[in-house]
């Protein structure tokens, strides 16, 4: 069986430190798999790891049965991997528009004059349109990102990772410091990704991680611990002792 994504035996040591153990984790195709564990358990280090921004001491990581262990982030999106961050790393001073259009000429190979074409291409003011209006970003499309309220700005990252076209997606946290308030819409815009793009989505509510997920696995100090369904992970004793005995990662 092909996944979408996989790591095999993969270990990360910063130092004396194992952050990383041995891990070997299999995303199917279209799957919604949520990575989730105490603080401290590696999950941040293994997005890293997954889209290139820290390199690995040991194993592989292969992407639709590709190895993409050794190549850039910028590679590695262009071979259909994007991430958001638990801290969003927009532009603050452009605008929902500018960034996605932005995203989406880049994409198209217009990157180099995309401020000329903002407007002047039908294919590219469609897709803008289009993802703009999906994650509620109409209505402040023309506010420069660093004035938005921060369930917009979480919005609008997601919308920007999605505006790369990935087949696999990670989420680092989409609901982390969004008020009350405005958490529905992070909820629903997570809820409606499109199904042929993979998911891996690493949260700490666990409404959210029990809602979305079709499967589940729990790290503990580097390793796996425990996989398996919603079901099957909310029943097992080992799961409940980790977050009963301990705190939630980085």
């Amino acid at each position: 069986m092909s996944f979408a994504l996989e790591t095999v035996g993969l270990d990360k040591q910063f130092g004396g430190l194992h952050v990383t153990r041995d891990l070997s984790l299999k995303i199917a195709a279209g799957a919604r798999h949520a990575l989730i564990g105490p603080n401290g358990a590696g999950k941040t280090t293994v997005i890293n790891l997954l889209t290139g921004v820290i390199k690995p001491n040991g194993g592989r990581i292969l992407l639709e049965d590709i190895d993409i262990t050794r190549l850039s982030v910028q590679a590695r999106v262009l071979r259909g991997l994007s991430r958001t961050f638990q801290i969003n790393q927009l532009y603050a001073d452009l605008t929902p528009l500018e960034t996605i259009g932005l995203a989406v000429s880049e994409r198209l190979g217009h990157g180099g004059d995309w401020w000329r074409r903002l407007g002047s291409r039908a294919d590219v003011n469609v897709e803008i349109a289009d993802t703009l209006t999906r994650f509620h970003l109409l209505d402040v499309m023309n506010e420069p990102t660093g004035t938005l309220p921060y369930g917009k700005q979480r919005l609008l990252e997601i919308a920007l990772a999605i505006a790369t076209k990935p087949r696999v997606l990670l989420l680092d946290e989409p609901a982390a410091g969004v008020p009350q308030s405005e958490r529905h819409d992070i909820l629903a815009a997570v809820a409606a990704l499109p199904r042929e793009v993979t998911v891996l989505l690493i949260e700490h509510d666990m409404d959210l991680v029990f809602s979305f997920a079709d499967r589940i696995s729990v790290l503990v100090n580097g390793a796996m611990l425990v996989e398996g369904t919603p079901d099957e992970v909310g029943r097992d004793p080992r799961v409940k002792a980790v977050y009963l005995g301990e705190g939630a990662d980085a």
